[in-house]
């Protein structure tokens, strides 16, 4: 029988999620050649190579990618196991990895973390901002917020955000200058502001009012990954940009921005917190999956 230590899985797991000795014995809180000479020990003992080492990367090797499959999980229901036991004896502990686009946290951080954290002063929260739909069990965050459509099928999913509805907006100076589009294909003569995804493909503009719909592949002086930059790049009149409405709401209150085709606005199904289903939550992520559904529930 091969004995393996808690530790060195702990290690094994850390090493694997941040593709990096020293950003490991970072979060570890241990040195870098202490990890280094433990994985060595690990591999001998396993008679199989774990990682592939260059100088500048760290990756799996198909016999560590298998092993990282079926240990980050154990290791996390062990993680909830010993929080549960804890808390039920104290106060809710914990920490909580979150993935999310920056439009969803800027939700959240605005109304529904402040109390939330108030109320749990032990449970940690560490959000990742990323406009990629990111794979939360192989990149090893506990939950995941996207809009519904994008939830994968075998995640269990908390809805909280209300439905979204995009609109194309620009600034008066630039209406001043460019006659606004009436119709949908107008905006095919217009100078527009694209969003591009990281996995490289661009957001198509789906419009869609009374049973009728386009789908446009716009052009135009700008292509940007930032939905926060896309807005200032509408103010500053370079152009007309597809956003959610919630982003530039008080940008048109005030005049800022102008909604065109305001009849052409699709909706979608908001916002969801999300975690996988084969999974026994730990108590923390069980709590904030409330925390977002008492909200709403105040809203009326």
């Amino acid at each position: 029988m091969i004995r393996t230590g808690l530790p060195e899985l702990t290690a094994f797991v850390a090493i694997a999620q941040q593709r990096s000795f020293s950003g490991a014995a970072r979060t570890l809180g241990v040195s870098a050649s202490a990890l280094s000479h433990a994985m060595r020990g690990l591999e001998a003992r396993l008679e199989l190579r774990l990682f592939n080492r260059t100088t500048r990367s760290v990756a799996l090797t198909e016999a560590g990618e298998q092993l990282f499959q079926r240990v980050q999980p154990l290791l996390d229901d062990l993680e909830g196991a010993v929080n549960e036991v804890t808390s039920a004896r104290n106060t809710p502990s914990g920490s909580i990895r979150l993935s999310a686009s920056e439009s969803s946290f800027t939700l959240l951080v605005r109304h529904v973390m402040p109390r939330f954290l108030e109320a749990h002063p032990n449970i940690h929260i560490e959000c990742t901002a990323d406009s990629r739909l990111v794979d939360i069990v192989a990149e090893g965050f506990d939950a995941g917020i996207r809009l519904f459509d994008d939830v994968p099928k075998d995640m269990i999913a908390v809805r909280f955000g209300p439905d979204v509805r995009f609109a194309a907006v620009a600034s008066p100076d630039y209406l001043a200058r460019h006659p606004a589009p009436q119709a949908p294909e107008d905006l095919k003569a217009h100078r527009c502001i694209r969003f591009r995804f990281a996995s490289g493909a661009l957001l198509r503009w789906d419009l869609e009012h009374l049973g009728r719909s386009a789908s446009l592949d716009v052009d135009g002086p700008m292509t940007m990954d930032n939905l926060n930059l896309m807005t200032e790049a509408a103010l500053a009149g370079i152009g007309i940009a597809w956003l959610p409405r919630q982003q530039v709401e008080e940008h048109l209150r005030h005049g800022r921005l102008v909604h065109v085709l305001p009849d052409w606005g699709p909706y979608y199904p908001g916002a969801c917190l999300y975690y996988p289903a084969n999974r026994h939550p730990p108590l923390a992520l069980r709590l904030f999956a409330e925390a977002p559904r008492d909200w709403v529930r105040t809203q009326g």
